[in-house]
Protein backbone atom coordinates (compact mmCIF):
# COMPACT_ATOMS: atom_id res chain seq x y z
CA UNK A 1 0.00 0.00 0.00
CA UNK A 2 1.60 3.62 -0.53
CA UNK A 3 0.51 5.92 1.97
CA UNK A 4 1.11 9.67 1.18
CA UNK A 5 1.53 11.90 4.87
CA UNK A 6 0.43 15.97 5.01
CA UNK A 7 2.68 16.97 7.58
CA UNK A 8 5.70 14.57 7.72
CA UNK A 9 8.37 16.46 9.77
CA UNK A 10 6.63 16.59 13.25
CA UNK A 11 8.05 14.17 16.29
CA UNK A 12 4.68 12.37 15.49
CA UNK A 13 4.01 11.87 11.82
CA UNK A 14 7.62 11.06 11.30
CA UNK A 15 8.03 8.53 13.71
CA UNK A 16 4.43 6.99 12.24
CA UNK A 17 5.69 7.06 9.03
CA UNK A 18 8.93 5.29 9.90
CA UNK A 19 6.73 2.67 11.87
CA UNK A 20 4.23 2.55 8.67
CA UNK A 21 7.89 2.01 6.28
CA UNK A 22 8.72 -1.13 9.05
CA UNK A 23 5.25 -2.29 7.95
CA UNK A 24 6.57 -2.84 4.34
CA UNK A 25 4.16 0.05 2.80
CA UNK A 26 5.78 2.26 0.63
CA UNK A 27 5.61 5.33 2.38
CA UNK A 28 5.70 9.41 1.08
CA UNK A 29 5.27 12.78 2.55
CA UNK A 30 5.56 16.45 2.49
CA UNK A 31 5.70 19.55 4.65
CA UNK A 32 6.07 23.04 4.58
CA UNK A 33 9.35 22.92 6.62
CA UNK A 34 11.61 19.59 5.25
CA UNK A 35 14.84 20.09 7.45
CA UNK A 36 16.69 17.66 9.41
CA UNK A 37 16.69 16.21 11.53
CA UNK A 38 13.60 14.17 10.84
CA UNK A 39 14.17 14.91 7.10
CA UNK A 40 17.34 13.05 7.75
CA UNK A 41 15.37 10.23 9.70
CA UNK A 42 13.08 9.67 7.03
CA UNK A 43 15.62 9.69 4.23
CA UNK A 44 17.41 7.40 5.56
CA UNK A 45 14.56 5.23 6.03
CA UNK A 46 13.82 5.50 2.13
CA UNK A 47 10.83 7.55 2.76
CA UNK A 48 10.26 10.34 -0.29
CA UNK A 49 9.73 13.84 1.21
CA UNK A 50 7.83 17.14 -0.55
CA UNK A 51 8.40 20.26 0.28
CA UNK A 52 5.34 22.07 0.33
CA UNK A 53 1.54 21.55 -0.28
CA UNK A 54 1.45 21.17 -4.05
CA UNK A 55 -1.66 18.79 -5.25
CA UNK A 56 0.74 17.33 -8.15
CA UNK A 57 2.03 15.13 -5.37
CA UNK A 58 -0.69 13.17 -5.67
CA UNK A 59 -0.41 11.85 -9.25
CA UNK A 60 -1.08 9.31 -9.01
CA UNK A 61 -3.32 8.63 -6.42
CA UNK A 62 -1.77 7.03 -2.68
CA UNK A 63 -3.74 3.88 -1.43
CA UNK A 64 -4.31 6.41 1.73
CA UNK A 65 -3.51 10.00 2.97
CA UNK A 66 -2.63 10.06 6.57
CA UNK A 67 -3.30 13.98 7.77
CA UNK A 68 -1.19 15.40 10.28
CA UNK A 69 -3.02 17.64 13.23
CA UNK A 70 -1.16 20.98 11.42
CA UNK A 71 -2.76 20.55 8.47
CA UNK A 72 -6.57 22.92 7.88
CA UNK A 73 -8.79 23.91 5.71
CA UNK A 74 -7.47 25.93 2.54
CA UNK A 75 -4.14 23.62 2.01
CA UNK A 76 -4.14 22.75 -1.38
CA UNK A 77 -3.56 18.98 -1.13
CA UNK A 78 -6.15 18.94 1.95
CA UNK A 79 -9.09 20.74 -0.78
CA UNK A 80 -7.66 18.53 -3.82
CA UNK A 81 -8.00 15.24 -1.29
CA UNK A 82 -11.34 16.24 -0.59
CA UNK A 83 -12.72 17.30 -3.99
CA UNK A 84 -11.79 13.90 -5.71
CA UNK A 85 -12.66 12.35 -2.77
CA UNK A 86 -9.16 10.14 -1.86
CA UNK A 87 -9.35 8.11 1.18
CA UNK A 88 -8.01 9.66 3.87
CA UNK A 89 -7.41 9.08 7.95
CA UNK A 90 -5.73 10.97 10.95
CA UNK A 91 -2.42 10.14 12.49
CA UNK A 92 -3.60 8.40 15.62
CA UNK A 93 -6.47 6.63 14.11
CA UNK A 94 -3.93 5.05 11.54
CA UNK A 95 -1.37 3.98 14.41
CA UNK A 96 -4.52 2.82 16.68
CA UNK A 97 -5.90 0.70 13.76
CA UNK A 98 -3.07 -0.77 12.45
CA UNK A 99 -0.12 -1.28 15.05
CA UNK A 100 -1.68 -0.47 18.75
CA UNK A 101 -5.08 -3.03 18.56
CA UNK A 102 -3.06 -5.98 18.76
CA UNK A 103 -0.14 -5.06 21.21
CA UNK A 104 -0.56 -4.31 24.82
CA UNK A 105 0.10 -0.50 24.79
CA UNK A 106 1.66 1.54 27.51
CA UNK A 107 0.31 5.26 27.21
CA UNK A 108 2.10 8.00 28.89
CA UNK A 109 0.05 11.27 29.11
CA UNK A 110 -0.15 14.42 31.19
CA UNK A 111 0.26 17.80 30.65
CA UNK A 112 4.30 17.59 31.56
CA UNK A 113 6.84 14.48 31.49
CA UNK A 114 5.16 12.15 28.66
CA UNK A 115 8.66 12.39 26.46
CA UNK A 116 10.42 11.62 30.05
CA UNK A 117 8.08 8.97 31.22
CA UNK A 118 8.09 7.73 27.87
CA UNK A 119 11.67 7.19 27.55
CA UNK A 120 11.93 5.80 30.47
CA UNK A 121 9.31 2.92 30.37
CA UNK A 122 10.83 1.70 27.02
CA UNK A 123 14.19 1.58 28.28
CA UNK A 124 12.61 -0.73 31.61
CA UNK A 125 11.40 -2.45 29.48
CA UNK A 126 13.91 -2.87 26.93
CA UNK A 127 16.12 -3.71 29.67
CA UNK A 128 14.09 -6.41 30.45
CA UNK A 129 14.35 -8.05 27.36
CA UNK A 130 10.46 -7.30 26.22
CA UNK A 131 12.09 -5.13 23.37
CA UNK A 132 9.24 -3.27 23.12
CA UNK A 133 8.51 -1.33 19.98
CA UNK A 134 7.81 2.54 20.52
CA UNK A 135 6.51 6.04 19.39
CA UNK A 136 7.61 9.00 21.86
CA UNK A 137 8.08 12.78 20.84
CA UNK A 138 11.70 12.97 21.62
CA UNK A 139 14.87 10.84 20.88
CA UNK A 140 15.25 8.84 23.69
CA UNK A 141 19.28 9.10 24.05
CA UNK A 142 19.38 5.17 25.40
CA UNK A 143 17.50 3.89 21.27
CA UNK A 144 19.07 6.90 19.27
CA UNK A 145 15.65 7.05 17.29
CA UNK A 146 12.14 8.39 18.71
CA UNK A 147 9.89 5.45 17.17
CA UNK A 148 10.66 1.91 16.46
CA UNK A 149 8.68 -1.04 15.92
CA UNK A 150 9.40 -4.55 16.80
CA UNK A 151 7.96 -8.27 17.22
CA UNK A 152 6.87 -7.35 20.74
CA UNK A 153 4.00 -7.93 22.34
CA UNK A 154 3.91 -4.50 23.99
CA UNK A 155 4.59 -1.23 22.70
CA UNK A 156 4.73 2.24 24.85
CA UNK A 157 3.39 5.24 22.85
CA UNK A 158 3.31 8.66 24.13
CA UNK A 159 0.10 9.92 24.55
CA UNK A 160 -0.91 13.53 23.58
CA UNK A 161 -4.23 15.11 24.43
CA UNK A 162 -4.16 17.76 21.08
CA UNK A 163 -6.78 17.60 18.81
CA UNK A 164 -6.05 14.29 16.28
CA UNK A 165 -7.08 16.22 12.93
CA UNK A 166 -9.23 18.91 11.46
CA UNK A 167 -11.87 16.13 10.85
CA UNK A 168 -11.36 14.81 14.13
CA UNK A 169 -11.24 16.61 16.96
CA UNK A 170 -11.06 14.21 19.33
CA UNK A 171 -7.85 13.95 21.50
CA UNK A 172 -4.65 11.64 20.14
CA UNK A 173 -4.69 9.28 23.17
CA UNK A 174 -8.68 8.24 22.19
CA UNK A 175 -7.35 6.13 19.69
CA UNK A 176 -4.74 3.90 20.85
CA UNK A 177 -6.08 0.74 22.32
CA UNK A 178 -4.70 1.40 26.11
CA UNK A 179 -4.37 -1.08 28.39
CA UNK A 180 -1.77 0.51 31.26
CA UNK A 181 -2.48 4.21 31.11
CA UNK A 182 -0.21 6.68 33.22
CA UNK A 183 -1.59 10.28 33.78
CA UNK A 184 0.95 12.24 35.08
CA UNK A 185 -0.83 15.09 35.76
CA UNK A 186 -3.05 18.12 34.80
CA UNK A 187 -3.24 21.44 33.89
CA UNK A 188 -4.22 24.03 31.39
CA UNK A 189 -2.69 23.92 28.41
CA UNK A 190 -3.69 23.93 24.87
CA UNK A 191 -5.17 27.28 25.26
CA UNK A 192 -5.94 27.02 21.44
CA UNK A 193 -8.10 24.27 21.38
CA UNK A 194 -9.11 23.99 24.91
CA UNK A 195 -11.59 26.49 26.43
CA UNK A 196 -10.52 25.20 29.73
CA UNK A 197 -8.97 23.08 32.21
CA UNK A 198 -12.79 21.68 32.62
CA UNK A 199 -12.25 20.53 28.71
CA UNK A 200 -9.15 18.61 29.16
CA UNK A 201 -10.43 16.60 32.01
CA UNK A 202 -13.23 15.49 29.90
CA UNK A 203 -10.86 14.65 27.37
CA UNK A 204 -8.38 12.41 29.74
CA UNK A 205 -11.96 11.31 31.18
CA UNK A 206 -12.55 9.76 27.50
CA UNK A 207 -9.37 8.43 27.53
CA UNK A 208 -9.92 6.77 30.62
CA UNK A 209 -13.38 5.43 29.75
CA UNK A 210 -10.98 3.71 26.76
CA UNK A 211 -9.18 1.37 28.80
CA UNK A 212 -10.59 -1.58 29.93
CA UNK A 213 -10.88 -3.76 33.21
CA UNK A 214 -8.44 -6.00 32.50
CA UNK A 215 -6.28 -2.48 32.61
CA UNK A 216 -4.79 -0.20 35.16
CA UNK A 217 -5.06 3.73 35.62
CA UNK A 218 -1.39 5.03 37.39
CA UNK A 219 -1.58 8.37 38.33
CA UNK A 220 -0.14 10.97 41.26
CA UNK A 221 -2.54 10.44 44.53
CA UNK A 222 -2.02 14.37 45.50
CA UNK A 223 -3.44 15.35 41.96
CA UNK A 224 -6.56 17.10 42.14
CA UNK A 225 -7.07 18.05 38.49
CA UNK A 226 -6.16 13.98 37.84
CA UNK A 227 -8.56 13.15 40.79
CA UNK A 228 -11.49 14.92 39.14
CA UNK A 229 -10.68 13.32 35.73
CA UNK A 230 -10.60 9.69 37.64
CA UNK A 231 -13.80 10.31 39.58
CA UNK A 232 -15.91 10.76 36.19
CA UNK A 233 -15.50 7.36 35.96
CA UNK A 234 -12.73 4.08 35.82
CA UNK A 235 -14.06 0.98 35.04
CA UNK A 236 -9.91 -0.25 36.04
CA UNK A 237 -7.61 -1.34 38.28
CA UNK A 238 -6.06 2.28 39.90
CA UNK A 239 -2.31 2.29 40.78
CA UNK A 240 -1.67 5.92 42.68
CA UNK A 241 1.72 7.33 43.66
CA UNK A 242 2.97 9.91 46.29
CA UNK A 243 4.66 10.58 49.14
CA UNK A 244 1.91 8.76 51.45
CA UNK A 245 -1.36 7.60 51.53
CA UNK A 246 -0.27 5.68 48.18
CA UNK A 247 0.04 2.26 46.60
CA UNK A 248 3.52 3.22 45.44
CA UNK A 249 5.65 5.28 47.44
CA UNK A 250 9.17 7.42 47.01
CA UNK A 251 11.60 8.92 49.55
CA UNK A 252 14.27 10.95 47.96
CA UNK A 253 17.60 10.00 49.23
CA UNK A 254 19.24 13.12 48.06
CA UNK A 255 18.14 16.48 48.17
CA UNK A 256 18.52 17.12 44.44
CA UNK A 257 16.61 14.09 43.26
CA UNK A 258 19.72 12.09 42.35
CA UNK A 259 19.14 9.22 44.86
CA UNK A 260 15.78 7.82 45.64
CA UNK A 261 13.43 4.98 46.73
CA UNK A 262 10.44 3.56 45.72
CA UNK A 263 8.36 0.84 47.89
CA UNK A 264 5.30 -0.89 46.65
CA UNK A 265 2.39 -1.31 49.76
CA UNK A 266 0.78 -4.33 49.03
CA UNK A 267 4.02 -6.21 48.81
CA UNK A 268 6.14 -4.12 51.13
CA UNK A 269 8.99 -4.37 48.51
CA UNK A 270 11.76 -0.97 47.84
CA UNK A 271 14.15 -0.61 45.83
CA UNK A 272 16.64 2.46 44.77
CA UNK A 273 16.91 4.49 42.04
CA UNK A 274 20.61 6.08 41.38
CA UNK A 275 20.98 8.49 38.42
CA UNK A 276 22.37 11.47 36.92
CA UNK A 277 19.05 13.36 37.03
CA UNK A 278 17.63 16.09 39.34
CA UNK A 279 14.27 17.62 40.30
CA UNK A 280 11.61 15.78 42.17
CA UNK A 281 9.27 15.78 38.83
CA UNK A 282 11.92 13.28 37.33
CA UNK A 283 11.69 11.31 40.13
CA UNK A 284 7.99 11.29 39.62
CA UNK A 285 8.37 10.62 36.27
CA UNK A 286 10.49 7.03 36.82
CA UNK A 287 8.12 6.27 39.85
CA UNK A 288 5.11 6.26 36.97
CA UNK A 289 7.67 4.33 34.37
CA UNK A 290 8.27 1.89 37.31
CA UNK A 291 4.73 1.24 37.82
CA UNK A 292 3.56 0.93 34.18
CA UNK A 293 6.16 -1.83 33.78
CA UNK A 294 5.58 -3.24 37.15
CA UNK A 295 1.76 -4.01 35.16
CA UNK A 296 3.45 -6.19 32.79
CA UNK A 297 5.64 -8.10 34.82
CA UNK A 298 8.69 -6.42 35.39
CA UNK A 299 9.66 -6.40 38.78
CA UNK A 300 10.70 -3.20 41.24
CA UNK A 301 14.30 -4.45 41.57
CA UNK A 302 14.38 -4.53 37.64
CA UNK A 303 13.09 -1.07 37.56
CA UNK A 304 15.22 0.44 39.76
CA UNK A 305 18.35 -0.74 38.21
CA UNK A 306 17.68 -0.25 34.42
CA UNK A 307 16.19 3.68 35.74
CA UNK A 308 19.64 3.94 36.90
CA UNK A 309 20.86 3.48 33.42
CA UNK A 310 18.63 6.10 31.85
CA UNK A 311 20.50 8.38 29.75
CA UNK A 312 17.90 10.72 29.10
CA UNK A 313 16.16 12.62 26.22
CA UNK A 314 17.35 15.14 23.32
CA UNK A 315 16.38 19.03 24.57
CA UNK A 316 15.23 17.44 28.17
CA UNK A 317 17.68 19.11 30.20
CA UNK A 318 20.70 17.61 27.69
CA UNK A 319 24.02 18.98 27.91
CA UNK A 320 25.13 20.43 24.77
CA UNK A 321 28.15 22.26 25.85
CA UNK A 322 30.42 22.25 28.76
CA UNK A 323 33.85 23.60 28.95
CA UNK A 324 35.87 25.71 31.75
CA UNK A 325 33.44 25.17 33.77
CA UNK A 326 30.82 26.46 31.89
CA UNK A 327 27.51 23.87 30.89
CA UNK A 328 25.09 24.66 28.73
CA UNK A 329 21.83 22.73 28.88
CA UNK A 330 18.55 22.67 25.76
CA UNK A 331 15.19 21.95 27.73
CA UNK A 332 12.17 21.97 25.87
CA UNK A 333 9.86 24.19 28.88
CA UNK A 334 6.84 24.39 27.44
CA UNK A 335 4.34 25.67 29.97
CA UNK A 336 5.18 27.71 33.68
CA UNK A 337 5.46 24.62 36.01
CA UNK A 338 7.92 22.51 33.26
CA UNK A 339 10.19 26.00 33.71
CA UNK A 340 9.89 26.04 37.25
CA UNK A 341 10.26 22.56 38.59
CA UNK A 342 13.40 22.50 35.91
CA UNK A 343 14.97 25.34 37.59
CA UNK A 344 14.16 24.05 40.85
CA UNK A 345 15.45 20.79 40.25
CA UNK A 346 19.29 22.32 38.55
CA UNK A 347 19.06 24.57 41.96
CA UNK A 348 18.73 21.87 44.07
CA UNK A 349 21.95 19.94 42.05
CA UNK A 350 24.03 23.04 41.61
CA UNK A 351 23.76 24.68 44.91
CA UNK A 352 25.29 28.64 44.66
CA UNK A 353 26.20 28.10 41.02
CA UNK A 354 25.16 30.68 38.44
CA UNK A 355 22.33 29.98 36.88
CA UNK A 356 20.71 31.87 33.31
CA UNK A 357 18.30 30.47 32.15
CA UNK A 358 17.41 32.06 28.43
CA UNK A 359 13.83 31.59 27.67
CA UNK A 360 11.29 31.45 24.32
CA UNK A 361 7.88 31.61 25.02
CA UNK A 362 7.43 29.56 21.77
CA UNK A 363 4.34 26.76 22.56
CA UNK A 364 0.75 28.18 20.86
CA UNK A 365 -0.17 28.28 24.39
CA UNK A 366 2.18 30.80 25.39
CA UNK A 367 1.88 33.02 22.37
CA UNK A 368 -1.44 33.27 23.21
CA UNK A 369 -0.08 35.07 26.47
CA UNK A 370 -2.26 32.65 28.29
CA UNK A 371 0.31 32.05 31.38
CA UNK A 372 2.31 35.51 31.10
CA UNK A 373 0.67 35.93 34.69
CA UNK A 374 2.68 33.14 35.95
CA UNK A 375 6.09 32.98 34.15
CA UNK A 376 7.61 35.63 36.33
CA UNK A 377 7.09 33.37 39.49
CA UNK A 378 8.29 30.42 37.52
CA UNK A 379 12.19 31.56 37.24
CA UNK A 380 12.69 32.09 41.00
CA UNK A 381 15.45 29.66 41.33
CA UNK A 382 17.72 31.21 38.44
CA UNK A 383 19.85 34.05 39.22
CA UNK A 384 19.59 35.92 35.52
CA UNK A 385 16.90 35.49 33.11
CA UNK A 386 16.93 36.98 29.67
CA UNK A 387 13.47 36.33 27.80
CA UNK A 388 13.12 36.66 23.86
CA UNK A 389 9.83 38.48 22.22
CA UNK A 390 9.65 36.64 18.71
CA UNK A 391 7.69 37.98 16.21
CA UNK A 392 4.75 35.92 16.75
CA UNK A 393 4.74 37.16 20.22
CA UNK A 394 1.65 40.13 20.26
CA UNK A 395 2.36 40.87 24.02
CA UNK A 396 4.75 42.98 26.00
CA UNK A 397 6.85 40.29 27.43
CA UNK A 398 8.61 43.05 29.10
CA UNK A 399 6.25 43.20 31.81
CA UNK A 400 7.15 39.76 32.51
CA UNK A 401 11.06 40.74 32.68
CA UNK A 402 9.76 43.75 34.85
CA UNK A 403 7.83 41.18 38.01
CA UNK A 404 10.52 38.74 38.22
CA UNK A 405 12.13 38.44 41.27
CA UNK A 406 15.26 38.52 39.89
CA UNK A 407 17.19 40.50 37.71
CA UNK A 408 15.38 39.86 34.11
CA UNK A 409 16.07 41.34 30.88
CA UNK A 410 13.65 40.78 27.57
CA UNK A 411 14.43 41.42 24.11
CA UNK A 412 13.26 41.19 20.55
CA UNK A 413 16.46 41.08 18.89
CA UNK A 414 18.89 37.59 18.76
CA UNK A 415 21.99 39.31 18.62
CA UNK A 416 21.17 41.37 21.72
CA UNK A 417 20.17 38.33 23.40
CA UNK A 418 23.09 36.29 22.45
CA UNK A 419 25.26 39.57 23.61
CA UNK A 420 23.13 39.38 27.03
CA UNK A 421 23.72 35.92 27.50
CA UNK A 422 28.08 35.86 26.40
CA UNK A 423 28.42 38.84 29.22
CA UNK A 424 26.68 37.38 31.78
CA UNK A 425 28.26 33.97 32.14
CA UNK A 426 30.27 33.61 35.29
CA UNK A 427 32.38 31.08 36.32
CA UNK A 428 30.85 27.73 37.56
CA UNK A 429 27.32 29.25 35.19
CA UNK A 430 24.59 26.64 34.16
CA UNK A 431 22.99 28.11 30.99
CA UNK A 432 19.70 26.92 30.58
CA UNK A 433 18.40 27.68 27.19
CA UNK A 434 14.14 26.95 27.33
CA UNK A 435 12.19 26.57 24.27
CA UNK A 436 10.10 23.85 22.32
CA UNK A 437 11.01 25.01 19.01
CA UNK A 438 14.79 26.07 17.46
CA UNK A 439 14.99 29.58 18.99
CA UNK A 440 16.30 30.99 15.57
CA UNK A 441 19.62 28.98 15.84
CA UNK A 442 20.05 30.52 19.16
CA UNK A 443 21.35 26.93 20.85
CA UNK A 444 24.48 26.95 18.03
CA UNK A 445 25.30 30.54 18.01
CA UNK A 446 25.86 30.39 21.74
CA UNK A 447 28.23 27.38 21.37
CA UNK A 448 29.48 29.06 18.57
CA UNK A 449 30.53 32.51 20.66
CA UNK A 450 31.85 30.64 23.69
CA UNK A 451 34.16 28.11 22.00
CA UNK A 452 35.36 31.17 19.82
CA UNK A 453 36.21 32.68 23.87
Amino acid sequence: MHIHILGICGTFMGGMAQLAKGLGHQVSGCDSNVYPPMSTQLEQAGIGLTEGFNPEQLHPAPDLIVVGNAMSRGNPCVEYMLDHRLPYTSGPQWLGENILRNKHVLSISGTHGKTTTSSMLAKILDSAGLEPGFLIGGVPQNFGLSARLTKSDYFVVEADEYDSAFFDKRSKFVHYFTDTLVVNNLEFDHGDIFDDLAAIQKQFHHCVRTVPSTGTVVYPVADRNVQAAIDQGCWSTQQTFGTQSADWGYRLLAEDGSRFEVSHTTTNQCSEVSWNHSGTHNVCNGVAAIIAAHQVGVSLEQACAALSDFVGVKRRMQVIYYAHGVTVYDDFAHHPTAIKTTLEGLRAKVGDSPIVAVIEPRSATMRLGIHKDTLSAAVADADQVFWYQNPRIDWDINAVADACAVPSTATADIESLLALTTNNIADKSHIVIMSNGDFEGFHLRLIERLQAG
